[in-house]
């Protein structure tokens, strides 16, 4: 059974939480138009759609999904990074994974999928079991997995309870089964507790909670930002996440500056 598009985008205010008022004021639309469209005595036009989507914060790929319950074609493409098309953009991305080096930085998909990532991410990496490794590499179940990246991680409750977090609000905010069983499997591995888990100390512990994690014997720590494409056009694009590590240390970054001397 299809799903009408009003029940689709009742849904989407519910979620949001946002009255019909309240959407008809930012869509300058009335909120008895937007019961009829709800209720399926009014279909919207396809502008109408996408500006409901618009004001709802409607994931690109949920936007095909409004479009089509509505009887209209898609309008984002949904283009494979293998697509010559994607050239240039995968160009663009090895570049600036590149020049962030030594410091770790990778691209992932809207299920933490790696898509791209450059040797500082590869050093972090070292030593893991080949099962990990094998692709599509996960970026949260390489970093979550007891024969992963937890137990060189120092704080790893709070780095495991910041990640699960940052699930829970997407999850919230799109339809994903996919992300929905990562964050079921991941959630559920096993946490082996260590003496010096706990909180991370010196100045970049009061600005952002950082990754505080070993590797060869040294103690290294990063503050992470994640960064998005702007209007997207494309559903794949819509997606990508660019993930850079930023040293929180002195120690840090001369430790990482002396690999590459």
């Amino acid at each position: 059974m299809t799903t009408s598009v009003g029940t689709l985008l009742r849904a989407w205010r519910e979620r949001r939480g946002i009255s019909q008022l309240e959407l008809a004021g930012r869509a300058a639309s009335s909120s008895r138009h937007i019961s009829f469209i709800e209720t399926g005595r009014s279909r919207p036009s396809e502008e109408m759609v996408l500006r409901l989507a618009d004001h709802l914060d409607v994931p690109v790929r949920e936007r095909n999904a409004l479009l089509l319950a509505a009887g209209y074609a898609p309008r984002y493409a949904h283009t494979g990074m293998d697509d010559p098309a994607m050239g240039t953009l995968r160009e663009g991305i090895e570049r600036l994974l590149a020049g962030y080096e030594p410091y770790p930085a990778l691209v992932v998909d809207a299920t933490y999928d790696v898509v791209a990532a450059n040797r500082g991410i590869a050093m972090l990496l070292d030593g893991l079991p080949e099962h990990l490794l094998t692709p599509p590499l996960n970026a949260m179940r390489i970093t979550l997995h007891p024969e992963g990246l937890a137990p060189r991680i120092r704080n790893l409750t709070a780095w495991r309870g910041h990640l699960l977090a940052q699930m829970e609000r997407q999850i919230a905010l799109a339809r994903s089964e996919p992300l929905r069983a990562l964050y079921e499997e991941v959630s559920a591995y096993p946490v082996a507790e260590r003496a010096d888990d706990g909180a991370p100390e010196g100045p970049a512990a009061y600005l952002a909670l950082p990754l505080v994690i070993e590797h060869d014997g040294h103690v290294l720590s990063f503050v992470s930002s994640i960064a998005t494409f702007n209007t997207p056009m494309d559903v794949t694009v819509a997606e990508l996440a660019i993930e850079t590590m930023l040293p929180a240390d002195p120690a840090t970054v001369k430790y990482l500056r002396s690999l590459g001397d």
